[in-house]
């Protein structure tokens, strides 16, 4: 790990490291939808926010705002009324898609273990403390 802090290249597990906040940008569940969402192309708001089920108006916005703002995802508005936009990937957009699909299908594959997974811890948490048995004294 010392050798990772002072090789000059990025290391997110530092604090002060810049990738961090590119982690923080791709590692939500509407980001992951998203880009997965927008692969084969422009695709417009409406669109994109019924597809996303649950999502509300201001998250959509805000994360296709922040999408933008990184590089991700391009606006194209058209001079229509009312105007048109669109959404699509740019080239660093799509060299995610991959890996937020991979994402995707791993939590369907495994929904079903990890909610067996969640009822066990739960019903452990909520069961009553037991002391530990005393030990038997030296013979």
């Amino acid at each position: 790990m010392a050798r990772l802090r002072y090789s000059g290249g990025a290391n997110a597990y530092l604090r002060d490291c810049a990738s961090r906040k590119v982690l923080d940008a791709i590692a939500n569940k509407w980001t992951c939808l998203l880009i997965d969402a927008l692969r084969d192309g422009p695709v417009r708001f409406g669109v994109l926010r019924r597809r996303l089920d649950g999502i509300t108006q201001k998250s959509l916005t805000q994360t296709l705002r922040n999408l933008e703002r990184d590089g991700m995802v391009a606006r194209t508005i058209y001079p229509t009324i009312p105007p048109r936009v669109d959404y699509a990937l740019t080239e660093l957009g799509h060299s995610l898609v991959t890996l937020m699909e991979g994402i995707r299908c791993w939590s369907e594959d495994h929904v079903d273990e990890i909610l067996a997974a969640r009822e066990s811890f739960d019903r452990r948490a909520a069961e009553e403390p037991r002391p530990f048995p005393e030990p038997d004294p030296p013979a």
